[in-house]
């Protein structure tokens, strides 16, 4: 068992630690924000992930796991420090390393002893040479010291899992020892391990994401065509999902990929690629069907209403999928912000992204349940396929809504039985049973 050091508490500051601490290593979890930390040593997790607090809570008590803001008390035995620090898109979408540039200035000002530096936030191809160029410069007195990459590939809602069983570990140094004991950290979860150069690793992660956002644009655009041609888009991907080449996952037609990693990983892929004198039009695609994805929403519901001034559209889920409060980049957020240029008034309701939805847009207004946001309304969008909306008595919710119109931005319900009900149902590109195939979502 290792003593480990976490710079940042962020989402994957705060698993990478509690799952770390459940495997028997002691962690320790820094952060800047005083407030943060005050509230994680009185029991209060700030992010939503099924699991998560059960877990701190756990390993807090064990003994296993703190919380501090000093970084000399985190590093004081530590063997081994991930930096697992935010890189939001910065004004061209390049990521923006001030956090990381931050956490490595403090480490190499605080460090007293050979340290292990695992960069595990997603940091673009080249970081891990400059943050040891940064510990070199900065640390008072030279200490030996080895940089490895090991990308993160946690799936908010089901981060816990995730962490446990890998489908892989990624490992990339230029110091072979410093990856091998890396590795033995991650042992005890059995998956493959691949070990390589620091820029190759940082690469993987992009090159993950890239692909995978580029699976739902591709099906997005696929819907698109359906839409047109009067074909159905959940039959087409599942006979696509049947030939083992092409496999059934990321091939659900929606509002598009949203969240804190897909759209700035994308966009910062792009950029790199830019700058260094690659033309990344494919990457382009990807960014520009995603976002036209939910203007197609916008769209839908002004050709069925006529016009959305003073009309009253009902949001059904706000995160950008389900399982999270997670509400960067998602769907609904975007889309009510639409609306309401358009003079619609909004409401919304969400299991569990409510207050951050209410910071976000202080004009949508929050319902109590699904079936308030229902009552009275002209039109209702399903943007996030929580559990809790595939069981819905929708009998009722026609009955209270003004005009009974529903729109599936997640084609969780079936058409037939919507129509049965005496909706005026719109899916995304389910051939026949849009009716009308120009008015369909896609």
């Amino acid at each position: 068992m290792k003593t480990i050091a976490v710079a940042g508490t962020g989402y994957v500051g705060l698993v990478t630690g509690a799952c770390f601490a459940d495997l028997g290593n002691t962690v320790t979890c820094i952060d800047i924000n005083k407030e943060k930390i005050d509230s994680l040593n009185r029991g209060n997790v700030p992010i939503y992930e099924p699991g998560l607090s059960e877990l701190i809570s756990q390993n807090v008590s064990a003994g296993r796991l703190r919380f501090t803001t000093g970084y000399y008390e985190a590093l004081a035995d530590a063997e081994i420090v991930f930096i697992c620090v935010g890189t939001p898109s910065g004004v061209d979408g390049e990521a923006d390393l001030r956090y990381v540039r931050m956490a490595a200035e403090t480490i190499a000002e605080t460090m007293d002893h050979p340290l292990i530096i695992v960069n595990k936030s997603t940091v673009p191809v080249g970081t891990g040479d400059w943050v040891a160029d940064i510990i070199t410069r900065r640390q008072p007195s030279p200490i030996e010291f080895s940089v490895v990459s090991c990308p993160e590939f946690l799936r908010e809602g089901s981060a816990l899992r995730d962490f446990n069983n890998p489908d892989r570990v990624v490992l990339g140094s230029q110091n072979p020892a410093a990856a091998e004991k890396v590795k033995e950290l991650h042992l005890p979860l059995g998956a493959p391990v691949i070990l390589t150069d620091l820029r190759t690793a940082e690469m993987i992660k992009y090159a993950s994401n890239a692909f995978l956002a580029t699976r739902i644009s591709f099906i997005n655009e696929i819907a698109t065509i359906c839409d047109k041609l009067g074909a159905d888009v959940e039959v087409v991907a599942k006979g696509m999902g049947y030939d083992k080449r092409i496999g059934p996952h990321f091939l659900n037609a929606g509002l598009g990929y949203g969240g804190s990693c897909f759209p700035k990983d994308v966009k910062a892929l792009e950029h790199m690629a830019l700058v260094h004198g690659s033309h990344p039009a494919l990457l382009r695609a990807v960014i520009e069907i995603n976002r036209d994805t939910r203007r197609r929403a916008v769209i839908t519901l002004r050709g069925l209403l006529g016009s959305l001034s003073e009309r009253r559209i009902g949001l059904l889920g706000l995160a950008f999928k389900p399982n999270t409060d997670d509400l960067r980049e998602a769907p609904a957020m975007e889309i009510a912000h639409l609306l309401q240029n358009e003079g619609a008034m909004v409401s919304g309701y969400d299991p569990v992204a409510m207050v951050g939805a209410s910071r976000m847009n202080p004009q949508l207004r929050l319902a109590e349940s699904a079936y308030d946001v229902a009552e009275g309304a002209d039109a209702l969008l399903l943007c996030t396929e929580w559990n809790e909306f595939k069981q819905l008595d929708m009998g009722r919710i026609k009955t209270s809504m003004a005009k009974p119109i529903l729109v599936d931005g997640r084609n969780i319900y079936e058409p037939t039985r919507m129509q049965e009900l005496g909706f005026v149902y719109r899916g995304i590109a389910r051939g026949m049973y849009n009716n009308g195939h120009s008015m369909g979502l896609m």
